[in-house]
């Protein structure tokens, strides 16, 4: 069976056009390199005698430069071409992650933090730009490929990085710094520049169109229910897996669950959804499920006490399992949404302007998941079992019917509709 999915996903990445392919494996990398790292930092600084709050302060600032950066980079990829940004941004994650083998200071960790998130805020938007313009009508089955080698290289990175890590951080550190070495040659000989499309507009023309465009801006806050519920596979399911197990290793098998769920299952989803419903449709439904994936921890939480921590036992698998069976659920949504959101972007905003709305979308998608977070957080926290668990399950659920709702709605009354070729803005079939 896994043999079969394989080769799937293999003749998919063999259909895709060269510069597809290049970035394609670039994702890969792009995720081995950082799981290498990231997953690790905390514990590294931890090791060095940073106090937990400092640590918090250098995650958050690495958080907030690539966030509060994407929209730059979406900017400067319409405006420069996708190719350089995707270039320096790669050089940029060299430059981090070199720090990281050399500092232990706290302005040298916070400086290489920074640059990790800025890098990663000029490649994004740059690399789905390039593949946006280049899938053309196949944009879904594309990304769908695009998101399996990212699975791949976030279940790989941190299982190389926890064998490095026995070595010593700096080994961890200097062979991600290999790995985007590896990715900057390879861009500058292997993939082609793409001009960029003509503006008609300066930067702040393009920003007020985008803010201007009344159907983005609600298909954004619709398409942010899957961010705000995708935040939840580092939040809600590794600590209601931990808690009802009491074993740190069930936060280990909500990632790997998840992750081969992706792994196997991204492009035939992606394929049976493709011929048999719209764009729309499918983007709907998988944030249906995204928000029914809670549903099983909704109806379990209030009947499983905390466990103490220990080692896995039968009661602790058998009440990890519905956590597990929500994971599963909630990453056959993230398949179905994630792929037919991107082909739905240039539709709903514009091929010149790809870049730029991509950067806009993230930075509506982190708002949203800055309140829902804090929120979902707060239950949590109110909520640490019993009766009133179920309350914060319940509303990751109306999420994602809240999101599906507004895409529905916009299917059925035509607004995911291609619109009219005008002089800033393009369509996409």
């Amino acid at each position: 069976m896994i043999n079969r999915r394989g080769d799937v996903v293999l003749r998919s990445f063999g259909e895709l056009t060269a510069p597809s392919r290049m970035l394609v494996v670039n994702q890969f990398g792009i995720n081995l390199g950082f799981y290498l790292v990231l997953p690790f930092l905390a514990t590294h600084m931890g090791s060095l005698g940073y106090a937990a709050a400092t640590i918090g302060l250098v995650l958050a600032l690495r958080n907030l430069s690539q966030q509060g950066m994407f929209l730059v980079g979406g900017s400067a990829a319409d405006r420069i071409g996708c190719r350089p940004v995707i270039i320096v941004g790669c050089a940029l994650r060299i430059v981090a992650f070199g720090l990281f083998v050399v500092a232990d200071s706290l302005p040298g960790l916070i400086a290489a933090a920074v640059l990790t998130g800025l890098a990663g805020a000029l490649f994004n938007p740059a690399v789905r730009a390039y593949l946006m313009a280049e899938a053309g009508d196949r944009r879904a089955e594309v990304f769908s490929v695009f998101n399996v080698f990212g699975h791949a290289g976030a279940l790989l990175g941190p299982l190389l990085g926890a064998a490095l890590l026995a070595v010593d951080f700096r080994l961890v550190a200097a062979v991600a710094c290999a790995v985007f070495t590896v990715l900057t040659v390879a861009q500058l000989f292997v993939l082609p520049a793409r001009p960029a499309p003509p503006q008609d507009r300066g930067l702040l023309g393009s920003w007020g169109e985008v803010v201007g465009n009344g159907r983005f801006l609600l298909f954004a806050l619709g398409g942010a229910g899957y961010f705000a519920l995708f935040n939840q596979l580092y939040l809600v399911l590794p600590v209601e897996a931990q808690r009802v197990s009491g074993v740190a290793g069930a936060v280990s098998a909500v990632f790997v669950v998840s992750t081969l769920v992706g792994i196997l299952g991204q492009v035939r989803i992606t394929a049976w959804c493709r011929a048999r419903w719209t764009d729309g449709r499918t983007m709907a439904a998988g944030l249906v499920l995204m928000g029914a994936g809670f549903v099983p921890l909704g109806v379990a939480a209030p009947f499983v006490p905390t466990a103490p921590a220990g080692e896995w036992t039968a009661a602790g698998l058998l009440a990890v399992t519905p956590v597990l069976a929500g994971t599963v659920v909630f990453t056959v949504g993230m398949a179905m949404t994630n792929p037919f959101s991107l082909a739905l972007l240039p539709r709903v905003g514009s091929e010149q302007l790809a870049g730029t709305y991509y950067g806009w979308y993230y930075l509506v998608s982190a708002a949203v998941v800055a309140v829902s977070n804090t929120a979902v957080g707060n239950l949590l926290d109110r909520h640490p079992d019993g009766a009133g668990r179920w309350i914060p399950f319940a509303v990751l659920l109306a999420i994602g019917l809240v999101g599906a709702a507004v895409i529905a709605w916009m299917q059925r009354t035509g607004r995911l509709e291609p619109r009219a070729v005008t002089t800033s803005t393009a369509t996409t079939a």
